[in-house]
């Protein structure tokens, strides 16, 4: 690791000095009440839990995308989730693949080397496409990896037909959960910590990530809709059938329609990305 931070990244003098202390000389011990566990030296790893324990593993495996970049296969990586894509039309189907199982192949044997382990049972493969054109791939490899009909990627759940039903509903019905508990308690509650509540509970969850529902059909957006109309029916203490939810969501709670929310956070992005203030 030190190595690689001073070839690769460049750090030299005091601040790979910095790095040498805190990666060397550490030592592992378990205490339990009144028992100690043998000193164990630390000769690999970062300690789990620490600040600077992510971006080490981010610098370490630096290399993954050259080598993804060698097979022609597109890289992303969040933490140690890491993602390959590759484009391809119906008739390049066996030559798309052929060129993941080379990728993977190749990661694989680097994960070796450098004292790292692919984990086969958490590897999911997506194959996506229409419903017309959609063929589960042949794989040629020693591990073989069946095709999901649906995973989830930063806590989104992505089927192979690029629908959102399956993700909006499991939202739902998280959000329907935390309504039913919050109701049992709403006497207790004056109107502003209900609306923390639902806001911690309910509408982050329904914003989160929410762009990708752009252009959705409404049998989609209606479900998070029904939401957020239950959601306004707990904060304001109303029953299901009092009248005047439309004001109570836009003129006293203030809060937009799912499908607003929806191109609000696109106009925000866009805005951010304009501007150059978005993540990298």
């Amino acid at each position: 690791m030190l190595l690689k931070l001073e070839r690769q990244f460049g750090l030299r003098g005091i601040v790979l000095k910095w790095f040498q202390s805190y990666l060397c000389d550490r030592i592992f011990q378990v205490v339990h009440n009144s028992s100690t566990s043998y000193t164990v030296h630390v000769t690999c790893s970062v300690p789990q839990g620490s600040v600077l324990g992510p971006w080490l593993f981010i610098m370490y495996t630096a290399d993954l995308e050259e080598k993804a970049g060698e097979h022609g296969v597109n890289y992303h990586a969040f933490a140690d989730d890491t993602q390959l894509n590759e484009r391809c039309c119906c008739d390049n189907t066996p030559t798309a693949v052929g060129k993941l199982e080379y990728c993977v192949t190749d990661i694989s044997h680097w994960m070796s080397v450098h004292r790292l382990k692919q984990n086969t049972e958490k590897t999911e493969l997506l194959w996506s496409g229409s419903k017309y054109s959609l063929s589960k791939p042949d794989g040629r490899g020693s591990d073989t990896v069946e095709p999901s009909e649906q995973v989830r990627v930063l806590g989104v759940i992505m089927s192979s037909y690029f629908s959102f039903e399956k993700h909006v509903s499991a939202v739902s019905a998280a959000c329907f959960f935390h309504l039913r508990h919050i109701r049992r308690v709403r006497q207790s509650l004056d109107v502003g910590s209900a609306k923390t509540l639902v806001q911690a509970f309910v509408t982050s969850h329904v914003d989160y990530c929410n762009a990708v529902l752009a252009e959705s059909p409404t049998v989609i957006t209606d479900k998070l809709q029904r939401v957020m109309n239950s959601a306004a029916r707990v904060v304001t203490d109303t029953r299901n059938y009092d009248s005047g939810l439309s004001r109570l969501m836009h003129d006293e709670l203030h809060w937009l329609d799912v499908t607003d929310r929806v191109r609000f956070k696109l106009a925000v992005l866009m805005y951010r990305c304009l501007h150059g203030t978005a993540p990298p």
